[in-house]
C-alpha cells in the first residue's frame, strides 16, 4: 500500500501550474541566436517539484558524457583511481558525468545505486501516469505526456561482480551514458524533479547573466553564523542550532540556497577577500561537513559521508577560484571592487544633466532598478523645464517601470526624527503605494541596532546592473541645478505698465497662478490657439503663491525660461501660453523650475510638512533660493556590476536584520555576472573609456561584515601623495588633519605632506579648495547661526587656519608666508533681482570630488570629515577614474598630456566658478601656472569677495572677528540699499561665482557648542 500512497503524493505535486506571463516566459538570445534565460527569471521560481518550473534553455539539447571512473575502498580517507586488474569487492564506483547544455558545462559525480534510484523513481512517475485520476490537471498532463511515457529507456541490470575489472568497468559506464542521454533527450523524463535532481539542475543554473554554472545540490545547512548584532545566537550551541534542508548553489561571486518546497532564495553569501573553505570536523562541529566563511557570515553544511564533504568542498573552492579569483583579492585600497579597464563613464556638473540622464536611463530599465539615497523626494521632475506634464517626475517614471514589469528596490537612511525633518517614511509610503513591483527599505532602526549617529549617506541609482550612477547629487528637493545658478523662480513675473495687461493675463484666474489645468480642459481652442478655460474647470497645482496685483503680469515661457534678474532681456521674457493635455494635474508649460518645496534655502529655513509637496514653504517674492552646486558621474559594464553589488549586500543584510522584510514579498537580490558586463542593452551618451574602481565606507552596521572598509579614505591619501602638479577639491565639508582624539582621517595631513615636498624640492604645486561659505545647517547668521552651524564652522576652520593641527599652521612652520603659493580657500556666492531689489545668497557646495593633474578623478557621496572617511560611520560610495586616453593640453606652460575625462571635468568647474562660459577672455587651461593662480583665481576670488562685502555687507566675511564686530557689521548701511544704481555698476565687476574663503570670520570666538545647549550633549563625533 506505501507505493499507492507514494503515487497519490506524486499526483498532487504534478498538478499544473498557473502559467506564467509572457514577461516572465520570454528568452532571449544573444549574437549567434543562442536563446537565454532572462535574468527577471530569478523572481519567478516555483516549488522543485512544480511542472512548470522554469529550468532549461528551450529547444537547446543536453549531453551527458562518463569522463571518468573513480574506484576506492571504503577504509576512510582512501580515495583513488583503480589501475589495477582487479579490486575486492569492498571496492566503491564513482562515475564523474560531464555535462554540456547549450554553452554551460558542468561535472556530477555517481554511483552505480544512484542510476538505479532514479530509474525506480521514473517507473513510478510512468505508472501515475497511467492512473487515470479524476483531476482535470492530472488528465490534462495526462494527455501531452501519453506518447514520450511509453518509450521510457530501459536501464540494463548491473552487478557488483561486472565491475572487478578495468574492460567491464568500460562496459558499463557505455551503458550508462546511454541511457542517460536517451533520458534526457525525452522532455516528460528531463523535466521531472528527480532527474533535475539526479543531474543537479535547477531554475537558477541557466540564467545566462548568473553566469557559469556551478555545483548544486541537496545540502543540510546549519541555522545561525550571520555576523549581525543579536543573531549569532543560533549556531553557537548545541542546543539552539537546527539544521535544514536546502538547494544549494554555486555561482561565479557568490553562493545561495533556495528552499525546495518554494525555490524561494533563503540566503545569500556573497565571495569576498575573506572566503574561505574548511572540511575538518574541528570547524564544523558534524563529523562530516563543509564549513564556508565570509565577512558576513560562517555557513556550514552536513554531507552523508566524509568523500561527500570532500567533494563539495573542494568543488566550490576550485570553481570559486576558478571564475571568482577576483573578489578573492585584497584589492588597492583595499577596497571590496577591483580596478576595472575600458568602463565607459561620464561626468555631471550640477543636477540638472545628471538628472535627466538619470531619467533616460530609468526609462530604459528592462529588468531592475536599484536606488540609495540620504533623502529621496518622490514628486521631483527629473527633466526641466517642464514641457511634458509629469512624465518626467520621479515617482511616475518609477509607477511606469513597475507596471511594465521592473523590479524597483529603494533604500533610503531612517532619519532620527527628532534631529532631521526629510520624512523618509512619506517618501517610503508614497513609493511603495505606486505598484508591486516598488520594494522601499528604511535602515537603520536605531533602538534595535543602537545606531543614532551615522547615516546611510550614499547616492546611487543602477540600472540592470549595468549602469550605475554614482556621486553627492539626491534625488531630492533642491538638489536640481545649472551652470547658472538661479537665485529667484518667481514664474517669469515682470512688472507691467497698463492695468490693461493685468485684467488681459489674470482672466483666467484672478486670485492665483495658474500651474495645470485638466486634460479636458484644454481640448476646445480658439483661432489663435489659447484655450478656452472656464475658472471652475482649473485644476490647480496646490500651493503655488498668491500673485502680486500691484502691477503684476504672468508670462509662461515654453523653452527659454529666464527669472526676474538683470541677465534677461525684455525679448527673452516673453512667451505663449500653452497648457499640456499629458494627463491629470500635469503642469502647465514651463512656468517654473522649482515647485513647491524644490524652492528652498535651508540655512534660512528648513524643510516642513513634506507631505504637501507642492505648497510652497518659503516666500519666493522675499526670499532667494540658495542655488546648489554638485558633482555626479555615471559608469557601466563591470564598475557598474560593483555598484550594484555593493547595493545587493546593503539589501540582503537589511533583509535578514529587520523582521519585517523576512517575507517573500522583499526577496533577496543576486549579482550578475562579470562575464557578461560587457553586454550593454543601453549606454548613456557622450561617455569616455577610462579605468574604473569602487570605493565604499562600510561596515557591520551599514553593510553586516565583520571587517569595516575605508577605500574611499585611502584612495584620497594616495592619489594626494603621488600627484605631481595640482589637486582641486569641492566638498561639502573640509575636516580632516588628524590629532586622533577629536579628528582622525588623515587627508588634510597628507595635503601638507605633499605640500611641504615640493617646497622642498623647490616645484610649483597647487592645491585649490571649495567648500560651502556656510556648513547646511539652519541659522540666521547674522546672530552668530544656531549652534550645529557653528560647531561645523570650528572643525572646518580647525582644518584650515586654526590651530597647531590646521593645515596653514603646519605649512607656516616650515615656510612661513609663502604658504598662499600653494594653497587657496574658496567659496561661492552669486546675486540677483528680486521684486526690484539686489539680493545675494551663497552657492552650497554639496560636491565630493578630487582632481588630480588632470588624469585621476574621485567623485562620490563622502565629504571630507571622519563621518564618511572611516568606514566604521556613515556608509559611502565613490568611484576612482583614470584616464587611459590622454588629450593635448598646459601643464605650467609647457605641452602636456592630459586625460580627457580629468581635463574635461576640471575645464567645465574653472569655467563655471570663474565665468569663462561668459568671459571666453578667461583663460583656464593651464591649472598651475602663476598667471592663472595669481591674476585669475586669486585675483577673480578676492575682488568678488570685495565687491559683495561692500554692497551686501554679507556675511561670512573676514571683516567680522567676534561677536561686537558682528552686531555693529550688522548696523552698517549696504551699497545695495543707499545707491542700488552704484551697487548695480560694482556688481557688472563681479566673474564667476568664486569668492575668498572668509578664513578670519569669528576667528574670537569660540564655536563650540556652549554649555546647556542640545549641541552640547551629543557627542563629538557627530559634528566630525
Amino acid at each position: 500500500m506505501l507505493w499507492i500512497w507514494t503515487l497519490l503524493e506524486t499526483a498532487m505535486l504534478v498538478r499544473t501550474a498557473p502559467s506564467l506571463s509572457l514577461q516572465q516566459c520570454s528568452e532571449g538570445r544573444d549574437d549567434c541566436g543562442v536563446f537565454h534565460i532572462p535574468f527577471s527569471a530569478i523572481y519567478h521560481t516555483v516549488g522543485f517539484k512544480e511542472p512548470q518550473a522554469r529550468v532549461f534553455l528551450h529547444t537547446v539539447p543536453i549531453t551527458a558524457q562518463i569522463r571518468e571512473v573513480e574506484r576506492f575502498t571504503t577504509f576512510k580517507d582512501r580515495f583513488h583511481v583503480s589501475n589495477q586488474g582487479r579490486v575486492s569487492k569492498n571496492t566503491s564506483t564513482v562515475f564523474r558525468i560531464e555535462l554540456r547544455h547549450g554553452n554551460f558545462i558542468w561535472i556530477v559525480k555517481r554511483k552505480e545505486k544512484h542510476f538505479l534510484e532514479l530509474h525506480r523513481e521514473l517507473l513510478r512517475y510512468k505508472t501515475l501516469m497511467r492512473i487515470p485520476l479524476p483531476s482535470r490537471s492530472h488528465t490534462i498532463r495526462r494527455k501531452s505526456v501519453k506518447s514520450e511515457l511509453r518509450v521510457m529507456p530501459s536501464l540494463p541490470r548491473g552487478t557488483r561482480d561486472e565491475l572487478g575489472r578495468d574492460e567491464q568497468v568500460s562496459s558499463r559506464r557505455k551503458q550508462l551514458e546511454d541511457y542517460l542521454n536517451k533520458l534526457l533527450r525525452m522532455a516528460v523524463y528531463l523535466k521531472y524533479h528527480a532527474t533535475m535532481e539526479f543531474i543537479d539542475v535547477s531554475q537558477m543554473s541557466f540564467i545566462h547573466d548568473l553566469g557559469p554554472k556551478g555545483l548544486e545540490g541537496m545540502i543540510y545547512k546549519k541555522s545561525g553564523g550571520h555576523r549581525i548584532p543579536g543573531m549569532n545566537c543560533c549556531g553557537h550551541s548545541q542546543i539552539c542550532y537546527r539544521w535544514s534542508k536546502r538547494w544549494l548553489v554555486v555561482k561565479d561571486s557568490f553562493l545561495m540556497y533556495l528552499k525546495p518546497d518554494t525555490g524561494a532564495i533563503s540566503f545569500v553569501l556573497l565571495v569576498d577577500k575573506k572566503f574561505s573553505i574548511k572540511m575538518n570536523s574541528k570547524y564544523t562541529e558534524t563529523k562530516h561537513g563543509v564549513r564556508i566563511d565570509s565577512l558576513s557570515r560562517t555557513l556550514v553544511l552536513k554531507c552523508s559521508s566524509y568523500r561527500h564533504a570532500r567533494w563539495w568542498g573542494q568543488s566550490i573552492e576550485d570553481f570559486v577560484r576558478k571564475y571568482g579569483k577576483a573578489f578573492l583579492r585584497t584589492q588597492r585600497f583595499n577596497s571590496f571592487a577591483k580596478e576595472q579597464d575600458n568602463i565607459p563613464a561620464k561626468w555631471y556638473v550640477n543636477g540638472k544633466t545628471y538628472m535627466e540622464d538619470v531619467a533616460t536611463a530609468l526609462e530604459q530599465a528592462k529588468e531592475e532598478i536599484f536606488i540609495t539615497d540620504w533623502w529621496l523626494s518622490p514628486e521631483i521632475f527629473l527633466k526641466r523645464p517642464v514641457v511634458e506634464g509629469n512624465r518626467w517626475r520621479l515617482d511616475c517614471v518609477l509607477k511606469r517601470k513597475a507596471q511594465q514589469g521592473v523590479r524597483i528596490f529603494v533604500m533610503l537612511y531612517k532619519e532620527v526624527e527628532l534631529a532631521l525633518g526629510i520624512n523618509s517614511e512619506y517618501s517610503k509610503r508614497t513609493l511603495v503605494h505606486l505598484h508591486p513591483n516598488i520594494k522601499v527599505m528604511r535602515h537603520p532602526d536605531h533602538v534595535s541596532s543602537s545606531v543614532y549617529l551615522w547615516a546611510h549617506h550614499e547616492k546611487t541609482v543602477v540600472i540592470d546592473q549595468s549602469v550605475a550612477f554614482v556621486g553627492g547629487i539626491d534625488l531630492a528637493y533642491g538638489r536640481w541645478d545649472d551652470w547658472e545658478h538661479r537665485l529667484t523662480d518667481v514664474g517669469s513675473v515682470t512688472r507691467s505698465t497698463t492695468q490693461e495687461h493685468v485684467a488681459s493675463d489674470m482672466s483666467i484666474s484672478e486670485s492665483h497662478r495658474i500651474e495645470a489645468l485638466p486634460a479636458k480642459a484644454a481640448s476646445s481652442r480658439n483661432g489663435s490657439g489659447a484655450a478656452a478655460v472656464h475658472v471652475a474647470e482649473v485644476l490647480r497645482l496646490k500651493g503655488v503663491g498668491l500673485v502680486r496685483r500691484s502691477g503684476f503680469t504672468l508670462h509662461k515661457h515654453m523653452l527659454h525660461h529666464t527669472d526676474s534678474t538683470s541677465r534677461a532681456s525684455n525679448s527673452q521674457r516673453f512667451g505663449s501660453t500653452r497648457s499640456l493635455q499629458t494627463g491629470e494635474a500635469d503642469l502647465m508649460g514651463n512656468t517654473r523650475f522649482w515647485h513647491g518645496k524644490d524652492y528652498c534655502n535651508f540655512v534660512y529655513k528648513d524643510w516642513v510638512q513634506l507631505e504637501k509637496p507642492f505648497d510652497d514653504f518659503i516666500d519666493r517674492y522675499t526670499t532667494p533660493r540658495m542655488p546648489w552646486h554638485d558633482i555626479a558621474s555615471v559608469v557601466h559594464g563591470r564598475a557598474a556590476r560593483d555598484v550594484a553589488r555593493h547595493f545587493i549586500q546593503r539589501w540582503n543584510f537589511n533583509k535578514i536584520k529587520k523582521p519585517k522584510y523576512r517575507s517573500l514579498s522583499y526577496p533577496f537580490l543576486l549579482p550578475k555576472s562579470h562575464s557578461t558586463a560587457n553586454e550593454l542593452t543601453y549606454q548613456v551618451p557622450d561617455c569616455v573609456m577610462t579605468k574604473v574602481q569602487v570605493l565604499r565606507s562600510a561596515a557591520d552596521w551599514s553593510a553586516g561584515i565583520k571587517d569595516h572598509e575605508e577605500s574611499i579614505h585611502n584612495a584620497y591619501i594616495q592619489v594626494i601623495a603621488k600627484s605631481k602638479h595640482f589637486i582641486y577639491i569641492e566638498n561639502q565639508f573640509f575636516i580632516s588633519c588628524a590629532d586622533n582624539k577629536q579628528v582622525c582621517n588623515k587627508i588634510g595631513d597628507a595635503i601638507v605632506e605633499r605640500i611641504i615636498r615640493a617646497h622642498k624640492e623647490k616645484k610649483k604645486f597647487r592645491v585649490y579648495v571649495v567648500i560651502p561659505l556656510l556648513p547646511g545647517f539652519e541659522g540666521d547668521i547674522s546672530t552668530g547661526g544656531g549652534s550645529a552651524l557653528q560647531a561645523v564652522m570650528h572643525f572646518n576652520y580647525r582644518t584650515m587656519n586654526r590651530g597647531d593641527y590646521s593645515i596653514i599652521s603646519q605649512l607656516k612652520k616650515e615656510m612661513e608666508e609663502q604658504w598662499m603659493n600653494y594653497i587657496s580657500f574658496g567659496g561661492l556666492r552669486t546675486h540677483a533681482e528680486l521684486e526690484g531689489r539686489l539680493v545675494t545668497e551663497l552657492i552650497y557646495v554639496h560636491s565630493k570630488m578630487l582632481i588630480a593633474d588632470d588624469n585621476t578623478v574621485i567623485i562620490g557621496s563622502a565629504n571630507i570629515n571622519d563621518r564618511s572617511m572611516l568606514g566604521k560611520r556613515d556608509s559611502e560610495v565613490a568611484v576612482i577614474v583614470e584616464d587611459t586616453e590622454t588629450v593635448p593640453s598646459v601643464m605650467d606652460g609647457q605641452e602636456y598630456q592630459a586625460g580627457r575625462f580629468g581635463l574635461q571635468l576640471r575645464l567645465e568647474c574653472f569655467k563655471t566658478v570663474l565665468g569663462a562660459f561668459t568671459d571666453p577672455t578667461i583663460d583656464v587651461i593651464d591649472p598651475i601656472s602663476d598667471r592663472f593662480y595669481k591674476e585669475v583665481w586669486m585675483t577673480t576670488a578676492g575682488r568678488n569677495a570685495t565687491i559683495y562685502e561692500k554692497v551686501f555687507n554679507c556675511l561670512p566675511t573676514s571683516l567680522v572677528r567676534n561677536m561686537q564686530e558682528l552686531l555693529n557689521f550688522q548696523t552698517k548701511a549696504c551699497l545695495a540699499k543707499e545707491d542700488p544704481a552704484k551697487a548695480q555698476e560694482l556688481l557688472k565687476k563681479i566673474r564667476g561665482f568664486l569668492v575668498q574663503f572668509p578664513l578670519d570670520f569669528l576667528n574670537e570666538e569660540n564655536l563650540m557648542p556652549s554649555v546647556g545647549t542640545k549641541e552640547a550633549i551629543v557627542p563629538t563625533e557627530i559634528w566630525t
